[in-house]
């Protein structure tokens, strides 16, 4: 273990180096890179990955882009085949500009908000008055699940489904589990809009910030099969108690088992689908590694603890840098995928935030950095990605009168990280590959 009386200079140095691979990494993993790897126009034959498109075969071309990367998205399919195509774009930030031939919708997030539900109805229509020679071209990224959105029954009012997305959101429970019942709930979701486009040709090019064996869970999967169903959202339900706290109009279906099943892989609109993920975390993960190797880092990476409660995680990680610390002089843990946070307290954060200042009082006085943040920018419901950690945060916040626990207990990271300038701010980047976790010793 490196002494406790490192300099301050050296404890910079290294904050400096965590924000930098951070940085380095979202950089090498952007949409434009991506889309210029796999996918490209020739002579009106467009590819995608292993799949060749000739679109003068097509009596029509549409595009419907999803999530908080919809609009970089758009922009890199025209750098790559031209401005020829129509469609649906809806993300929950403002474009810098609108494509013509495009319908524009801003959808909420994290939770639903009426332009997310016009958004979901003008998918559905359009597609649905598309034939079998016609092309759909969707291309899905995180955060798609509330940014687009249409309750399977009427019943459900918007501000049920915003009730019910707040239950969801907050209850602790892994993403794939959230999106299941999402799935289940909507009538976009869960393959469900690609039965609405059925019998079209369909491609989805998928920027995904889910698990990478569970791809069905990105936006909750609505153009894929679900590999879900009716049982899982019943179990789901009872593991985390939310059917108490789902209000009456959602309560009820599931009180009645009344809960209709989404498509699965026997389902006809899948007989001409095709699924391509051009970017992940994985790509994320690989970024960081090798300008971690360049910058002469013992690196390891351990994905392990994805979907493990923050604290559980943060003890994990925690142990392991320590253990590859006693093998190297310097060394570099990366760590992908998302902690949960179960929220009790109505604070101002997120889950990196709140990862990283449960690791402050385990690392201080130790020559240990911790970053965690989102690529998407957002860390919940604050204006940063993301936070950064060393062996002196205590020391430097105690000087400043602040009380990391009570920050920590009452999920208020942002506020406690902006005031020491260790908030980690991007803006909305245009992406989202899931959080990056890096850890460093030295």
């Amino acid at each position: 273990m490196a002494p406790t009386g490192r300099s301050e200079k050296l404890a910079i140095e290294m904050r400096v180096t965590a924000r930098h691979l951070f940085e380095h990494a979202l950089a090498e993993s952007g949409i434009d890179r991506a889309f210029g790897r796999h996918v490209a126009c020739e002579r009106g034959v467009l590819r995608v990955c292993e799949d060749l498109h000739d679109l003068h075969s097509y009596d029509r071309v549409y595009v419907v882009s999803i999530g908080k990367a919809a609009h970089t998205l758009v922009n890199a399919l025209e750098m790559q085949a031209g401005d020829r195509f129509e469609g649906i774009v809806a993300s929950s930030v403002e474009p810098a500009f609108q494509k013509r031939g495009f319908r524009y919708f801003q959808g909420g997030h994290p939770t639903p908000n009426p332009e997310s539900v016009r958004a979901a109805e003008a998918m559905l229509k359009s597609v649905s008055g598309l034939g079998a020679s016609a092309l759909v071209i969707f291309m899905l990224s995180g955060g798609g699940s509330s940014i687009a959105e249409k309750p399977i029954d009427d019943e459900i009012s918007l501000e049920d489904l915003i009730a019910t997305y707040k239950v969801l959101v907050h209850s602790g429970a892994p993403i794939a589990e959230i999106n299941a019942i999402r799935k289940h709930l909507s009538a976009i979701k869960g393959g469900r809009l690609a039965q609405a486009a059925y019998p079209a040709q369909q491609v989805s090019i998928l920027v995904s910030d889910v698990p990478d064996n569970t791809p069905d869970a990105l936006a909750s999967g609505p153009t894929m099969p679900d590999s879900t169903t009716v049982a899982d959202c019943h179990a789901i339900a009872a593991k985390h108690g939310m059917l108490e706290q789902f209000p009456e109009s959602v309560r009820e279906l599931f009180q009645r088992h009344a809960l209709e099943e989404t498509p699965k892989s026997d389902d006809p609109a899948f007989t001409r689908s095709r699924w391509w993920t051009v970017l992940s975390n994985a790509s994320l993960i690989d970024a960081a590694k090798a300008e971690a190797e360049r910058q002469q880092f013992k690196v390891e990476v351990d994905n392990s603890c994805d979907d493990w409660d923050y604290t559980r995680a943060a003890d994990y990680l925690l142990g392991r840098i320590r253990e590859l610390r006693k093998k190297s002089e310097r060394v570099c843990l990366i760590s992908g995928g998302e902690v949960t946070v179960k929220v009790t307290e109505g604070g101002v954060g997120g889950r990196n935030q709140q990862f990283a200042l449960a690791c402050a009082p385990k690392i201080a006085g130790e020559s240990v950095t911790v970053l965690s943040a989102g690529t998407d920018g957002i860390d919940g419901n604050s204006s940063a990605a993301g936070a950064v950690v060393d062996g002196t945060t205590l020391d430097r916040a105690k000087a400043r009168g602040l009380d990391a626990e009570a920050y920590l207990r009452n999920f208020n990271a942002y506020p406690f990280f902006e005031a020491l300038g260790d908030a980690i701010v991007t803006g909305p980047t245009g992406n989202n590959l899931r959080d990056l976790r890096v850890l460093l010793a030295y």
